[in-house]
């Protein structure tokens, strides 16, 4: 059993930035990748960006790319979300999530998913 639990979400204006934070908890060790995602009201889930826990591979979705960076402290079980030159569009809940696969951009295939931290990008 793994513990997710998102925080560092906002409001912040166009341009900005924020940093969110994923603290994971429990049997951690049996995750392998995990992924950040974002929804919308009204809208699906969609990727944002994964990492493998150990190996420390990044993915990023295309709407992200060069705006975004996703990294891990593995002492502190933690990974975290840079998130720079913010959007309107980018406005979602975030959510922290973990898989036992090498999977990354397929929400069906995590295991764990934490209860998810609003970020707001308007001016």
């Amino acid at each position: 059993q793994v513990q997710l639990v998102e925080s560092g979400g906002g409001l912040v204006q166009p341009g900005g930035s924020l940093r969110l934070s994923c603290a994971a908890s429990g049997r951690t060790l049996s995750s392998v990748t995990m992924g950040w995602f974002r929804q919308a009201p009204g809208k699906e889930r969609d990727f944002v960006a994964a990492i493998n826990f150990w190996i420390g591979r990044t993915t990023y979705a295309d709407s992200v790319k060069g705006r975004f960076t996703i990294s891990r402290n593995n002492a502190k079980n933690t990974v975290y979300l840079q998130m720079d030159s913010l959007k309107p569009e980018d406005t979602a809940v975030y959510y922290c999530a973990a898989s036992q696969a090498l999977t990354v951009s397929d929400g069906g295939r995590y295991d764990y998913w934490g209860q998810g931290t609003q970020v707001t990008v308007s001016s």
